[in-house]
């Protein structure tokens, strides 16, 4: 009997930015309903200075390559503090500290500021066929490569946030530990129209919606929803400013550079969408959306202080009837927010994946995200049960 032929020898190398990867090469590996690994956005975060040495994120994306072509790929960056990140380590941090174990760095594998689910572990879409290997043998290249950044950088740990179920279990047999946390999501069943979709609520948050949509013509504001080119520097202006004063008045931190704003309205174009309220020839509010595929992402949202009860509006309930009349089927509004089960998104597990060289602090972590995991998916199945869906209820009790 002939000998079977050896495997495909695969390289994988460390990159220490966007602009060295072919960006038709790059997309051919990304999902088609994910925006935010596209090469234009994650190369407009590192071109605009949002993401970088100075800014605590420092590039080393891997890639894997047979016969020189790039079959997959992981957007990587080696971070010394925990900010922007989402999916909280802290308290990790800490206890690493008060036991003398070193904690930064450490390599973080996400789309930097962005809580939106997608893959991680890039993989071609040829995986299987001909020479490509299997996406499991690439997926486990990739992570020797998160292992090898590790090493070469000191790294105490490798985090990989926002993953899909399917690679945060790949990466659990390959020694992570899982992580399940939750956020509130839209999923379109189907709807002839918005109002078919709120027909599905209970008559007094029926209510509550139509008196949030109606809010606006009682402010004397017009919103539109724009795309692509239609966003003028004016609306850019606006998003950005809008975003500064919101993360000075919440969060603190504002990530994104103001050359973000800029690089984007040409770069990323194609991906964004603006919901905009005017009122008196001024712009009152806005939201910054992202689009690609069938999936609509929520990201940056504000207003002028006697606006902010559009909130509902631009962040929900547009979006929403966005997808139904569009027919996409994914609306994801961003992390946090118990507020959004009233408007009909639902809790929605979210993954993460994550090795801690220190076999202490691992051990630590994985008892407490056992308990942690537990507690999340209680947690899930009891906000599901106060959405805002009817229950045996007269549908026209309106």
């Amino acid at each position: 009997m002939a000998a079977s032929a050896p495997p495909p020898a695969l390289e994988i190398a460390l990159v220490p930015g966007m602009d060295r990867f072919d960006p038709r090469a790059w997309d051919a590996l990304v999902p088609p309903d994910d925006p935010f690994t596209t090469h234009a956005f994650l190369s407009v975060l590192e071109d605009s200075g949002s993401v970088g040495a100075a800014a605590g994120w420092q590039p080393a994306h891997v890639q894997v390559t047979l016969d020189g072509v790039l079959i997959a790929a992981a957007p990587a960056y080696v971070k010394d503090n925990s900010y922007g990140e989402y999916i909280f380590d802290w308290g990790w941090a800490q206890a690493a500290q008060q036991a003398g174990i070193p904690y930064y760095p450490k390599v973080v594998c996400a789309v930097p500021f962005t809580p939106a689910q997608g893959r991680r572990l890039l993989t071609h879409p040829d995986a299987g066929q001909g020479r490509i290997p299997p996406t499991p043998v690439l997926q486990d290249a990739l992570y020797r490569g998160l292992r090898g950044l590790a090493d070469a950088a000191r790294c105490s740990s490798v985090h990989v946030l926002f993953c899909t179920q399917a690679e945060g279990e790949q990466l659990a047999s390959r020694g992570a530990i899982p992580r399940l946390t939750h956020q509130f999501h839209w999923t379109n069943e189907g709807y002839a129209d918005f109002e078919a979709w709120l027909g599905t609520f209970r008559a007094k948050l029926r209510k509550e919606t139509r008196r949030e949509r109606r809010h606006a013509t009682r402010l004397g504001a017009s919103i539109r929803v724009l795309e692509g080119a239609e966003i003028t520097d004016r609306h850019w202006q606006a998003i950005e400013g809008f975003y500064r004063a919101t993360c000075e008045r919440k969060w603190g931190s504002a990530y994104l550079s103001p050359d973000f704003f800029r690089l984007a309205k040409d770069r990323l174009a194609h991906l964004a969408l603006a919901g905009i309220a005017e009122a008196d020839g001024r712009i009152v509010a806005t939201t910054l959306l992202f689009h690609r595929g069938k999936h609509l992402y929520g990201r940056y949202w504000g207003c002028e202080p006697a606006f902010e009860s559009l909130h509902f509006e631009l962040c929900y309930h547009r979006p929403i009837e966005l997808c139904i009349d569009r027919g996409w089927s994914r609306f994801e509004a961003g992390a946090q927010g118990g507020h959004k089960l009233r408007r009909g998104l639902m809790p929605s597990p979210t993954h993460s994946a994550h090795w801690l060289r220190h076999p202490g602090l691992s051990a630590a972590v994985a008892e407490a995200l056992g308990r942690e995991a537990i507690q999340s998916a209680v947690e899930m199945e009891k906000l599901a049960e106060h959405g805002p869906f009817r229950r045996g209820e007269d549908p026209s009790g309106d």
